[in-house]
């Protein structure tokens, strides 16, 4: 598929009217901050490379509480 003339000035025009009739003239504004915000702390994320992922604790052979054993329920015969 080839999208060389996708993003033109009148498909741009048409792209961006059809996303303001959408989502309207007061929602526009906050959709680019949050946008924006979510682009810088990525960006951030990249340069500091991110939290280190903390090791998984292995857990201890002996449960910190006993186990109660297991109930057994008597089954009625269907007739």
């Amino acid at each position: 598929m080839n999208l060389g003339g996708l993003f033109e000035g009148p498909h741009l025009l048409i792209l961006l009217l059809i996303v303001f009739v959408i989502f309207g003239a007061k929602r526009l504004p906050e959709l680019g901050k949050g946008l924006g915000e979510g682009l810088k702390g990525f960006k951030d994320g990249i340069k500091s490379g991110g939290d280190p992922i903390p090791p998984v604790q292995a857990q201890s052979a002996a449960p910190a509480q006993p186990v109660a054993p297991p109930v057994e329920q008597k089954q009625t015969p269907v007739v």
